[in-house]
């Protein structure tokens, strides 16, 4: 899996896919500049009036629940409707699924209606937006116990929405339903810069739309992500939030196929 992660950033970057992206107003600005980074080129469109359209000319179409309304669950259904149609992977976010209500019925409506590729959260917003009766263990459990979590609620995931879904963590999980994905690495400082998932979302869009299946896509994007991230602290990290940000938009820009080769650690049961 790691030569194929390591080859698709090449072809990614030769094909230069369009993103269609409707996320949220705090990480709109940095997903569309991680997709720029990563070779990919991004479209920020959220008004239902034109959604439907772009989506249907994209290559991939990110759905980002971060900044939830009635109005962006339109556009983001005619989005997805117009994007199956076109057989165009989707990829969704249901972040803070759990949180309310609206976030509730908004990821339920988005899975009822629109046929979704890959499903990445983190293992609370996975077992939500699939319905899932599960829990996820305290904070005093151990990082094992923590990995049976998340590798549980992808599975049962994954079957339930006949989708693959990358669930994340300290180590991320990824499955078709059958085969499971573990992706390591990143750093800590990057749960102190606000967006990285929604950054990740974006990327798992450009990996997509390079033309692979969606396991190897996301696989690739995560891998991707916790490489940019372990750079950039080495560049950047003893300096503070700030300069970590910029250094992780840089080190995504500078990824290859060499890089990602030598530095991914990807395991495959």
């Amino acid at each position: 899996m790691a030569v194929r992660a390591a080859l698709l950033v090449e072809e990614l970057q030769r094909k230069r896919p369009l993103v269609h992206c409707i996320t949220n107003y705090v990480t709109a600005n940095d997903c569309a500049n991680i997709l720029l980074a990563i070779g990919a080129s991004p479209i920020m469109a959220d008004d239902p009036e034109e959604t439907g359209e772009i989506a249907a000319s994209a290559s991939a179409l990110v759905l980002n629940m971060g900044t939830p309304s009635r109005r962006k669950l339109e556009a983001m259904v005619r989005a997805g409707k117009s994007a199956n149609e076109a057989g165009i992977p989707v990829i969704l976010d249901p972040v803070g699924a759990g949180a309310s209500c609206l976030r509730r019925e908004m990821a339920a409506q988005i899975i009822r209606e629109v046929k979704v590729d890959i499903l990445r959260g983190n293992v609370s917003e996975i077992s939500f937006a699939a319905g899932l009766d599960f829990c996820e263990k305290g904070v005093d459990v151990s990082e094992a116990d923590q990995g049976r979590d998340r590798t549980e609620a992808a599975l049962a995931a994954a079957e339930r929405l006949g989708c693959t879904v990358a669930v994340t963590g300290s180590v991320d999980v990824v499955t078709d339903g059958s085969r499971v994905i573990r992706i390591h690495g990143g750093t800590p400082l990057m749960a102190r810069v606000t967006g990285t998932g929604c950054m990740t979302s974006a990327l798992s869009g450009a990996f997509a739309g390079a033309g692979k299946d969606p396991l190897t896509a996301v696989s690739a994007a995560l891998a991707a992500m916790g490489i940019a991230g372990e750079l950039a602290f080495e560049k950047a990290g003893h300096i503070g939030c700030g300069s970590f940000h910029m250094a992780l938009l840089d080190a995504v820009g500078n990824l290859n196929e060499k890089i990602i080769r030598e530095r991914a650690k990807i395991e495959e049961r």
